[in-house]
């Protein structure tokens, strides 16, 4: 089976960046993003930080006052257009080789990104690479044990422009216990978040009553045990060794 390479992937996103942000401001998307801001925001306080495939810029340009200061990658031209734009330091690579020195950043972070990249395993060994000692990592994954994935399954891939859909880029549906086995062994898994574990479909945050409610369960359910059903699972993890801090 032949995979998209980083030049599909590059096109792919470039198409996308047109119509990206038509509906992240309010509603499902919003809550995605606010529920991610939430995760990483602590973590990133006064700290170095870079997030692998920032897209537009839309979750680094919320977390960049917590940190002291905050760096974006993407392998999209035209996301990091629009990022630029925003006023954000970002820099054009591919999650599988960081333009960074080892040991760079308190916090790495990651979101929609990782399940779209094919060689994984080198991916979270860059990310790792980056990461000072006792820093902290924040991966978001797909997760197969979701209502998402069913929903996505039902529905098939969804359009994200005229001429392409998501059937167009890779994308991998992982669980709890595999992504577990992926992290590189200078690392200590800390603990879940799960983002979407309720919503059955995202129209229901576009109804005013229903959608308040679901957002606030979502709310709650991020780090109960529900977690490990969320349809984006977000893992925190520690690189082993002593702290500069």
């Amino acid at each position: 089976m032949m995979y998209p390479t980083d030049a599909d992937n590059r096109a792919y996103y470039d198409d996308f960046s047109r119509g990206y942000e038509r509906e992240r401001a309010a509603g499902y998307h919003r809550m995605l993003d606010d529920l991610e801001l939430s995760v990483a925001a602590p973590l990133a306080r006064g700290g170095r930080v870079l997030e692998v495939g920032c897209g537009t810029g839309l979750i680094l340009t919320r977390l960049a006052p917590e940190a002291a200061c905050a760096y974006g990658l993407d392998l999209s031209p035209n996301m990091l257009h629009k990022a630029r734009h925003r006023g954000l330091p970002v820099v054009l690579g591919s999650a599988t080789s960081l333009p960074f020195p080892d040991d760079s950043f308190d916090l790495v972070c990651s979101f929609k990104v990782l399940a779209h990249v094919q060689d994984i395993e080198q991916a979270l060994r860059e990310m790792v690479r980056v990461t000072r000692p006792g820093g902290r990592l924040a991966l978001e994954f797909y997760n197969r044990w979701s209502l998402r994935y069913l929903a996505k399954r039902l529905a098939g891939p969804g359009s994200i422009s005229e001429g392409r859909t998501e059937a167009d880029v890779f994308t991998r549906w992982d669980t709890p216990r595999s992504i577990a086995r992926m992290l590189p062994s200078d690392v200590d898994l800390e603990s879940f978040r799960g983002v979407r574990v309720l919503t059955p479909a995202a129209f229901v945050h576009k109804l005013p009553l229903l959608g308040s409610a679901f957002a606030a369960a979502e709310r709650h359910a991020l780090s109960s045990p529900l977690r490990r059903f969320g349809g984006f699972l977000i893992v925190i993890a520690r690189k082993r060794g002593a702290s500069r801090h």
